[in-house]
């Protein structure tokens, strides 16, 4: 064996080392993935069939085949707000105000990734939205959407919202209608409306709170006719005679008072004065 062949046998696990650690440092980036908080990642296998759709890795730290490519998703909640024209059931053109909280079902980010993509927001959350939202108030008529309804509508949209979303990898939160904008003369014809409406209401009960007090004194006056009618059935003139004695021989008892007896009253009843 020639002495190039001996020193190159024993250079060879210095060579090895030296380019393992030249690999190491040009692939490094390559072979390390720090996700975020908040995020979770996808790992494209490039030899090994494409997206694995099984796992969502976590947050942190992890190292991957320089071959292999973590996709990274944002799974915190999200939102998003757009205005758009939508016509009500007669019609008429309202611009509205709506967004959205949405995020990412973890368990299905490798499903979303390969079905959708990371675009998911644009090509099927916001279309989404849209198609429900405008779905959804044309059901209704513009006094319905400004005054009534607007709660029914936001919970109407976000079930039919929810409904496509569920089967695309996403998941829906709320959804929120922010603001509707009438055009002015609808506007000021609702709320004139509405403003007759309530004096029409007030109107009613002044006049069922007027019927009410009156029923009451009627029944109060019935009340006290009756127990007069009763207590003037009760009293006979034996009764009137024998309280009128009681009450003679109370005032005779008394020490504050001087008695004196001027003659018969009616019924046969002394005449009592008094003084202190």
């Amino acid at each position: 064996m020639s002495e190039f062949e001996i020193n190159w046998k024993k250079s060879l696990p210095t060579i090895l080392i030296v380019v393992g650690v030249i690999l190491v440092i040009v692939f490094w980036s390559r072979m390390t993935v720090n996700i975020d908080a908040g995020h979770g990642g996808v790992l494209f296998k490039t030899f090994a069939g494409g997206i694995d759709t099984t796992t969502t890795y976590g947050e942190g730290f992890h190292i991957i085949s320089p071959w292999n490519k973590m996709v990274v998703y944002e799974t915190r909640q999200q939102e998003i707000a757009e205005d758009m024209q939508v016509l009500s059931s007669n019609g008429l053109e309202i611009k509205v105000d709506v967004s959205a909280w949405y995020e990412p079902l973890w368990s299905e980010i490798g499903m979303l990734h390969v079905k959708i993509g990371a675009d998911y927001l644009k090509r099927i959350v916001i279309p989404a939205m849209r198609s429900s939202a405008r779905k959804v108030i044309g059901r209704y008529t513009p006094e319905q959407i400004y005054s009534t309804k607007r709660d029914a509508i936001q919970d109407e949209i976000f079930m039919e919202t929810k409904q496509i979303l569920d089967e695309k990898y996403v998941q829906l939160n709320r959804i929120l209608i922010r603001s509707i904008i009438l055009p002015p003369t609808i506007k000021t014809a609702i709320e004139s409306k509405l403003k007759q409406e309530q004096e029409a209401l007030e109107y009613v009960f002044k006049l069922e709170k007027a019927t009410q007090e009156a029923e009451r004194q009627r029944i109060d006056a019935e009340g006290k006719a009756k127990a007069n009618r009763i207590l003037s059935a009760s009293l006979t003139d034996k009764i009137l005679r024998e309280k009128g004695i009681n009450a003679t021989l109370k005032l005779a008892e008394s020490t504050n008072t001087k008695v004196v007896v001027v003659g018969g009253g009616k019924d046969g009843l002394p005449l009592i004065l008094g003084d202190k």
